[in-house]
């Protein structure tokens, strides 16, 4: 028995948890131009559009778009020992810019944080799709899929919505879903900022009966898109940590 949990410790040891044992550079963020005449005016040398959605924001009848670009550097893709062979470590950004007649784009909101980077080979790529980002009814929902391939029984989805109000994008709503795989305990949160309400709802997969709890927000501001930070790491009155 001491022998296996001997070379348990000694193979959590070995593992890779960071950028420090990976080696992963500090990316160096490009200063987003205000005005582009096309979408790829928005995109520095050294990156690339990963994906795009259209639709009208703003409500004048023009497509705008939003963007998620990621850098290019081949520093940043790694070999790490555990869970996968390779590892893309590279940064993204979040725009958004608005149609303007006679100036092509003109950028209303971003974020450097949003979607974090991928540090850490057993977690799945929490953009993996273009169709984890959408534009309906002037809304901007950006999802996010949080799990592990070793290292914990927790899965789940985070998601952002945001409405373009005083010329920023702000954020009016935030969806969190969480299942612990080797239970099977279900709990969800979700928040509108714009009535002041979060919704939990706590269950099990192998159940259909739920418990359904509402509370009031204490801080009901919109938040800008580059005050939320990583966004796998935002948590709203603790409401987040404080889930079943």
């Amino acid at each position: 028995m001491k022998r296996l949990v001997a070379l348990i410790v000694a193979v959590l040891a070995a593992a890779p948890t960071g950028a420090e044992e990976l080696q992963i550079p500090e990316p160096v963020y490009p200063l987003l131009a205000r005005t582009a005449e096309t979408v790829e005016g928005f995109v520095a040398e050294g990156w690339r559009i990963e994906a795009r959605t259209d639709g009208d924001l703003d409500g004048d009848g023009r497509a705008d778009v939003a963007l998620v670009m990621r850098a290019t550097d081949p520093a940043s893709i790694l070999s790490p020992e555990m869970c996968e062979e390779r590892l893309d470590a590279n940064a993204r950004i979040v725009a958004v810019a608005l149609a303007r007649p006679g100036v092509g784009y003109e950028l209303a909101g971003d974020s450097l944080d949003l979607i974090p980077r991928r540090e850490n080979p057993c977690a799945v790529e929490h953009f993996a799709s273009p169709e984890q980002m959408t534009i309906e009814g002037g809304v901007l929902r950006i999802e996010m899929e949080r799990l592990m391939s070793m290292g914990s029984w927790a899965a789940g989805m985070t998601a952002y919505r945001f409405r373009l109000q005083d010329g920023q994008m702000l954020l009016i709503g935030f969806d969190y879903s969480y299942l612990r795989r080797n239970t099977g305990d279900i709990s969800s949160l979700s928040i509108n900022y714009l009535t002041g309400r979060a919704k939990i709802v706590v269950g099990r997969i192998d159940s259909e009966r739920e418990q359904v709890r509402w509370v009031s927000l204490h801080d009901r501001r919109l938040r800008r898109m580059d005050e939320i930070g990583d966004g796998l790491m935002f948590d709203p009155e603790d409401l987040v940590s404080n889930l079943p």
